[in-house]
């Protein structure tokens, strides 16, 4: 199986090659990663469990980096064996390319695997293998890309975002505060014209009864209002 395809990461190669070699960043990352560990500067191990097709196991495998040309490339080299289910085994060059504040990531894999998941047809695999590179490399765009947006963002359009909103914000409180006290003013007439009426009519209890319940009405609408 062959597999090629490149991503688009907006951050600096740097901190793109930074959290390649991260074992927390790749796990966040990894679909169906239960864990990782870096056992040496070139070596890490791995649990995923992985469904392809019918076929669901837990892969353990060891990983190791090699031809390391930081922070512009490096090959990895790995195998992983799901019991019945059968292994995995493959390598992969991976680049790094800067172009501007991004960092474009180029990858060509060559992967073998055998037992059940051999039985299940190479464009099954193909199709979940793109699948879940497409997952792992858009979260790690995500991952690494997010954590450095804020930075991007230009002070004086920051500065002057925040004087309009100061400036602003007096005059939409006065407005919001003028609108609320007219609705209220408006309910308390009209509970006020419905007591008058009910009281000329002697219902419910006659004026002492509907005096109490505008006064609770009257409470509510300003509680509302605050």
């Amino acid at each position: 199986m062959d597999m090629e395809g490149t991503y688009r990461i907006p951050a600096p190669r740097e901190k793109v090659w930074d959290a390649l070699n991260d074992p927390e960043v790749l796990k966040a990352c990894i679909p169906g990663c239960e864990s990782l560990e870096m056992t040496s500067p070139t070596e890490m191990t791995a649990a995923v469990t992985s469904k392809i097709g019918p076929v669901k196991a837990k892969f353990k495998g060891a990983v190791t980096l090699e031809n390391i040309n930081a922070p512009e490339s490096y090959t990895i080299v790995g195998e992983g064996k799901g019991g019945v289910a059968g292994f995995a085994k493959g390598s992969a060059d991976v680049s790094l390319a800067e172009e501007g504040a991004e960092t474009v990531l180029t990858y060509t894999a060559k992967a073998q695997v055998g037992g059940k998941l051999a039985q299940l047809g190479s464009r099954l695999i193909d199709s979940t293998a793109k699948k879940m590179a497409d997952e792992f490399f858009g979260k790690f765009s995500e991952t690494v890309g997010g954590a450095s947006a804020g930075e991007d963002l230009d002070a004086g359009v920051a500065e002057e975002a925040k004087r309009i909103a100061i400036e602003d914000a007096p005059e939409a409180a006065a407005s919001a505060l003028q609108s609320a006290e007219h609705a209220a003013e408006e309910a308390v007439h009209k509970v006020e014209e419905q007591v008058e009426q009910a009281a000329e009519r002697g219902a419910l209890g006659g004026p002492m009864v509907w005096g109490l319940i505008a006064l609770g009405a009257i409470i509510v609408i300003l509680a509302v209002m605050s």
